[in-house]
């Protein structure tokens, strides 16, 4: 399936605004209620919609901290990253992990609390996942501007 024009406001309004009513986000594209539940419906269908999430303050749940880690591993061997890959997956402080091309074989992007929290999560779980040799640590010190909504 293609998207049109309309399928792609759909997405923008939706991707800023995902609680909007039905009434509402006809009224943003300009189309009828019935035809634009019927869009978002095949949206959600055809999985271009994955999800409907609420977007938390980092800094009003108490975790204002934000560390990039690169990480090299011992080989690139598919045992080794699968190895790394299931282990990663299962720290709740690290919202991305994504394999690179370049220097580092994956980049983390992690939340803690403080300096003193993040050194935590590194003692008792970064320093025990499998594979790594390398690992470089980058504190944000502040966040220009963060969105999810991708281009479309």
């Amino acid at each position: 399936m293609s998207l049109d024009a309309i399928d792609r406001r759909i997405l923008n309004v939706l991707q800023r605004k995902g609680r909007m009513s039905n009434s509402d986000l006809s009224e943003a594209v300009n189309l009828s209620p019935s035809a634009c539940h019927r869009r978002v419906q095949r949206l959600e269908a055809e999985k271009f919609i994955r999800d409907y999430v609420a977007l938390l303050d980092p800094r009003k749940i108490g975790l204002p901290t934000t560390v990039f880690v690169e990480i090299t591993l011992q080989g690139q061997a598919d045992e080794v990253l699968d190895a790394f890959e299931k282990a990663v997956a299962r720290i709740p402080d690290v919202l991305e992990c994504h394999l690179m091309a370049g220097t580092a074989d994956y980049i983390l992007k992690v939340v803690a609390e403080n300096t003193d929290d993040f050194a935590r999560i590194h003692r008792q779980h970064l320093s025990r996942l499998p594979g790594v040799a390398q690992m470089q640590s980058s504190f944000a010190l502040r966040t220009v501007f963060r969105t999810t909504a991708l281009p479309v």
